[in-house]
């Protein structure tokens, strides 16, 4: 039977946060906040592979582009189709870099979805007076000998795709059969350890869910106390979370759940507020009037607040001009800050005085134990509030995997082995090219051929001894070397010099 609740539906009120960041493009340098990393010396033999490995790099031939001419001594258009692959590898390089640094930009940035986090809030009731059966008449003490109890239920779930109120029915359906059976604690809060079962089959591999838990560091429940209701009975109940590691793939069950509930024993309606501190990452905090006027917004991360100071500044042109981390302040810096001008990197220091926690979401329910209100519906009426709740860009997720694909760098490298394999083919092919150049030129004049090679061989052969002249009517380099005396080459001062020095580094 489907529970009537638009009568006690209640959407809790949040103000409409506005991100500080400006429309248009930034520019300029950003806030950084500049730290000191230790680095440490290499070691000799690390210096000595990396000199290896720089000779190696240096050797290797890098050069992927067909030699001029060999076009016209080869047959098809093999040359051409080569070209036409390198261009589009070109662009096809270059669309990949763009996007993928476009991608990690994307990753690097804060952005958040919000989602509408539905939370029921429901009441049973259990060995009431009026629930009494099969009292002796004749018997003196008319008690059960039961003590009446009641047990609350919180339930939570993000309102996506499929309808939240159809999960709801479901589980009420089912709620005879996860009813506890056992004297337990009072105090202590149950909650359920498996998520709710979708109606919908889902084949593909989804992300792991959003629980209830995942959005709050604690919960409590206060009650209002009245002069009829013992103190036990009116004790705070609280649920924090444990802490859990940033790295943590999975939750333990006591922070991974969907619903809480508590039993306690009362036979009158009860009062309570139900606190729930949330729990975001990165955390955001309520800022000051003074600050809130400036960023036009009342929470804020310190991330968004920092850049939106920084967007403002650079808005107004506020900067130093000789010192660009300085900052001249308006009249709206100044009610912030109490200064006429500030250092950028002491932002966030001076921040501390304008941003607090913020504050738990309050939840107001009456625990009803009467007989009206439990022998209207058969089911439990529950109480409904909707809260905004950021999520994480679901786009980001799948982002992030294409960077850190682990297939990404085994295929960076098999290209690289191809390029270097590409590039000793066209290597190869020079060589080839310049062999049939050599012998083409011999097969039509080899007389003349062997005269102008042999005599580039000798003039190769006088510059690398030294002996090569640099015109017609000046000696020879080697020669003027080979004479001594006073009046020679050896005599000047700038061989003394050299020299000297030179005996100076054997000492």
């Amino acid at each position: 039977m489907n529970t009537p609740m638009q009568s006690q539906y209640r959407n809790y009120q949040q103000t409409t946060q506005r991100s500080p960041h400006t429309s248009g493009s930034r520019r300029g340098p950003g806030p950084i906040v500049a730290g000191s990393h230790s680095q440490q010396a290499p070691s000799n033999a690390q210096l000595l592979a990396q000199s290896e490995l720089a000779k190696r790099r240096a050797r290797k031939p890098t050069d992927k582009n067909i030699p001029d001419g060999v076009e016209d001594i080869i047959i098809g258009e093999g040359v051409q189709q080569y070209k036409d692959l390198r261009e589009v590898e070109r662009h096809l390089d270059a669309t990949m870099m763009r996007k993928r640094l476009d991608i990690q930009d994307s990753v690097n940035r804060e952005s958040k979805s919000y989602k509408t986090l539905r939370i029921w809030i429901s009441n049973t009731a259990e060995n009431q007076p009026w629930q009494a059966r099969g009292l002796d008449e004749n018997a003196f003490d008319f008690s059960t000998g039961l003590e009446a109890t009641y047990r609350v239920k919180i339930e939570g779930r993000l309102l996506e795709d499929e309808d939240a109120d159809s999960y709801l029915d479901k589980d009420s359906d089912d709620e005879e059969d996860v009813k506890a059976t056992g004297a337990k604690d009072a105090d202590v809060m149950e909650h359920d350890e498996e998520a709710p079962q979708s109606k919908t089959k889902d084949t593909t591999t989804a992300q792991p869910r959003k629980k209830l838990s995942h959005f709050f560091k604690s919960i409590t429940v206060d009650f209002d106390r009245t002069k009829s209701i013992q103190s036990d009975s009116a004790a705070m109940i609280e649920w924090k979370k444990s802490p859990v590691h940033p790295n943590t793939t999975s939750l333990p069950p006591s922070a991974d759940f969907d619903s809480l509930e508590f039993e306690r024993k009362s036979d009158e309606n009860l009062n309570c507020t139900i606190s729930m501190v949330r729990d975001e990452d990165p955390e955001r905090y309520l800022l000051s009037k003074e600050l809130s006027e400036l960023l036009d917004i009342q929470e804020a991360t310190r991330g968004e607040i920092i850049t939106g100071i920084w967007d403002y500044v650079s808005a107004l042109g506020l900067q130093e001009d000789d010192e660009k981390r300085g900052v001249r302040c308006d009249e709206r810096l100044r009610a912030v800050f109490r200064t006429d001008q500030l250092f950028f990197p002491n932002i966030p220091n001076l921040l501390v005085p304008h941003i607090s926690p913020l504050p738990p979401l309050k939840l107001p329910y009456t625990i009803r134990v009467d007989p009206d209100y439990h022998r209207s519906s058969p089911t439990p009426t529950h109480t409904i509030y909707d809260i905004r709740v950021p999520l994480e860009d679901p786009l980001r997720a799948k982002m992030l995997a294409l960077t850190t694909d682990p297939v990404y760098p085994s295929t960076l490298r098999q290209i690289a082995t191809h390029d270097d394999q590409l590039a000793l083919v066209i290597q190869a092919l020079a060589h080839s090219k310049a062999k049939h150049a050599f012998f083409t030129s011999m097969s039509k004049d080899p007389a003349n051929f062997v005269k102008r090679w042999t005599s580039s061989q000798k003039r190769d052969l006088e510059v690398i001894l030294g002996e090569a002249s640099r015109g017609v009517d000046e000696e020879s380099p080697g020669e003027e070397f080979r004479r001594g005396g006073e009046s020679g080459v050896w005599g000047t001062d700038i061989v003394r010099q050299a020299v000297g020095i030179q005996l100076a580094k054997a000492r």
